[in-house]
């Protein structure tokens, strides 16, 4: 894994993803003492960055692979983005869903062309029918974040925040299954200049927190979390990335998370979901702690997505 790995997927998959807008408010930048740029990815083809991974993992099978489709588990966003990324290829796309998995992303997922499968909402159930789909189709499994070919593809984020912003000192991500947060670290690691990359996480489902504490990967005793997002674990292709990238991993609260989303919606005039909240609410809790190691810097947020159900909104 290297600059030109990530080099090469950022022009494989240009045709099929967006390159993202980067914004700034002046009232956050003035609230926080320092200069706050955020990656917009819920402007991103089916509204969330997780495009960029699934993208890159089916242009990178080959056509023998390609002809029984994929399939996938996630709760929403990568759901929808394996649908979409299939059917712009022109293959078939599996995707098995919780039960409480979102309506709004379900809706997103038939509409892309994906055929949905639901499942208990646990990991074990998860990966359980993902196999045995896999099993019956011959289809090729994706994983959401523990797929190298993903992880590359979603640090093309981070990529293109730092070909906009080379000097940021610090890009904040949330953190869930892992994939974002590795492959953002790669992107800060090769294109940075000396680029801190500081992970949020809420402690209703603080896995990755605890698990750079252990040195071994952690599961889950809850997943009460408002982030439905970030209810998965790490796994092992990309915790050991994140070990070696990723500077720490900053916890927030139910109500840190709905004050940092409400404050975007707000000043921002932009709609991000709750798990992409909680990157900024990351950094509003870090520079409250720490000003003065943030104080005049530029920092980088990656706003992970926008699908709300907005017949569920926390405030």
């Amino acid at each position: 894994m290297d600059k030109k790995a990530l080099t090469d997927c950022h022009n494989r998959i240009a045709p099929f993803v967006h390159g993202t807008a980067v914004l700034t408010s002046t009232l956050i930048n003035e609230s926080l003492g320092c200069k706050v740029f955020f990656k917009c990815e819920n402007f991103q083809r089916a509204g969330a960055y997780k495009i960029r991974g699934a993208t890159n993992a089916i242009l990178e099978l080959n056509e023998a692979q390609r002809k029984n489709g994929v399939v996938t588990h996630s709760s929403g966003n990568f759901a929808q983005a394996v649908s979409l990324a299939a059917k712009s290829i022109g293959i078939t796309a599996h995707i098995v869903m919780p039960t409480s998995a979102p309506k709004v992303k379900k809706e997103g997922v038939i509409a892309y062309g994906g055929h949905i499968y639901e499942c208990e909402p646990t990991v074990e159930a998860r990966q359980s029918m993902a196999d045995r789909i896999a099993a019956e189709t011959g289809a090729v499994f994706l994983h959401p974040s523990n797929d190298l070919n993903v992880i590359i593809g979603q640090g093309t984020a981070a990529l293109e925040l730092l070909a906009e912003q080379p000097d940021l000192s610090f890009i904040f991500c949330p953190v869930g299954g892992g994939g974002l947060i590795a492959g953002s670290s790669l992107s800060a690691k090769y294109f940075g200049q000396d680029c801190k990359v500081i992970g949020g996480e809420p402690f209703e489902a603080d896995d990755a927190y605890r698990s750079l504490i252990s040195g071994k990967i952690e599961g889950n005793e809850t997943i009460n979390t408002i982030a439905d997002g970030l209810r998965t674990t790490l796994g092992d292709i990309n915790f050991p990335i994140i070990q070696d990238n990723v500077s720490k991993i900053v916890r927030v609260t139910e109500a840190e998370i709905v004050l940092a989303m409400r404050l975007v919606w707000e000043r921002m005039k932009i709609i991000i979901e709750p798990s992409s909240a909680v990157a900024f609410a990351a950094l509003i809790k870090d520079n409250q702690g720490n000003p003065l190691e943030f104080q005049n810097k530029k920092v980088g947020i990656i706003i992970s997505g926008g699908n709300v159900d907005l017949n569920q909104l926390p405030f």
